[in-house]
């Protein structure tokens, strides 16, 4: 059965079919979607995927290469053949690495092709690069709060007039961040936001580069975009420059 989750995301977010039987898998997807701020949906078989599909094309497709009921490389197929969803982006997951097999997916017309084990990050940097390139009016370019700004195209952040130098790593914090204001994200949501659940690294790292990033953020009497929830974790501040 089809599960959709929306978890109070505006009408206008784009919506995301994953299509996955490895519950778990599914389940994490789902969660680091919605917490990008897309609305997500799961199936966990391929013929269920073709009728919602079918019934209410999504704005992308994260889809299982080897999958019970309908395989995903022959839903991708139907898809193309379809004119409502014949350039509907298609992110395939699969465990098989051989280029071979890459190569067949993307030539049944996948736009990209991720192998397991993936960077979660790296996988959210793709849905966001096929939205943009599908429905740029879908996904903002820039993130602006206050007199502070992030353009993720140019990978530059302003404050008033001066610009703030960052490392990829503070730039992608501040992104998360940003991308969910007034959201309290314990330590764990950041390092798999940011890092990856895969990361080996423990929860005092996220404090370091938190501390590097309001560092870089505030001079003087600026006030701090990032607020400290005492046992809960980090947010961006939904009140600043307000």
């Amino acid at each position: 059965m089809a599960e959709a989750r929306h978890n109070g995301q505006g009408a206008g977010a784009p919506r995301i079919l994953v299509v996955e039987d490895e519950e778990a898998l599914s389940v994490l997807l789902s969660y680091n979607l919605e917490a990008e701020g897309y609305v997500a949906e799961r199936v966990a078989r391929g013929d269920e995927a073709e009728l919602r599909l079918i019934e209410q094309p999504p704005d992308l497709v994260i889809l299982d290469w080897m999958l019970p009921g309908l395989s995903g490389l022959e839903i991708c197929r139907r898809m193309r053949a379809r004119e409502a969803t014949r350039t509907l982006p298609v992110i395939m997951l699969t465990a098989r690495g051989e280029e071979g097999e890459r190569v067949r997916g993307l030539s049944i017309g996948a736009d990209d092709y991720v192998v397991k084990p993936f960077s979660l990050p790296e996988l959210m940097a793709r849905v966001r690069a096929l939205l943009r390139r599908a429905r740029p009016e879908r996904v903002a370019a820039t993130l602006a709060a206050g007199d502070l700004s992030l353009d993720r195209q140019a990978h530059r952040v302003r404050r008033g007039q001066r610009d703030i130098h960052l490392g990829p790593t503070e730039f992608r914090l501040l992104e998360f961040l940003m991308e969910k204001p007034g959201r309290v994200l314990s330590r764990g949501q950041l390092l798999d936001g940011v890092w990856g659940s895969a990361a080996e690294i423990d929860e005092r790292t996220v404090d370091v580069h938190v501390g590097r990033l309001r560092k870089a953020l505030s001079r003087g009497r600026e006030s701090d975009p990032i607020r400290t929830v005492r046992g809960a974790g980090y947010a961006f501040d939904e009140r600043f420059g307000k």
